[in-house]
């Protein structure tokens, strides 16, 4: 069962590190299509900047928790809201074709930490 699960962590990872990379870069280089998607949501600019900040952020600490596993936890409850507000936006704004990678992304964000050997919720 350990096996199955360390390749679900993987896999999970890999594809988190994998949306939130591109997405991330797409904003603070300002790719126009990015750009322009934003825009359609309502953010402009400056906002749209200041979130792929937060998400590289986010996906640098990921990668430094490839060795420092306490830090990979951070960077996914960093990420996380970036990745429900993203769910949020594009439901509310009727975008289906893009809210599956958004929802995905909260799911394996609880997906991560449930089937990491290090994360502890106490209550």
């Amino acid at each position: 069962m350990t096996v199955i699960k360390t390749l679900i962590h993987w896999s999970a990872y890999a594809y988190y590190l994998y949306v939130f990379g591109y997405a991330s870069l797409f904003k603070v280089f300002q790719k126009q299509t990015m750009m322009q998607n934003m825009q359609n949501l309502g953010f402009n600019k400056t906002w749209t900047i200041l979130i792929g900040i937060g998400e590289l952020i986010g996906v640098v600490l990921l990668i430094i928790g490839l060795f420092k596993p306490p830090i990979k936890n951070l960077a996914v409850l960093i990420l996380f809201p970036f990745a429900v507000g993203a769910f949020t936006t594009h439901m509310s704004h009727n975008e289906y074709e893009h809210y599956y990678n958004s929802l995905l992304m909260c799911i394996l964000s609880i997906v991560l930490l449930v089937t990491d050997k290090e994360f502890k919720i106490i209550l």
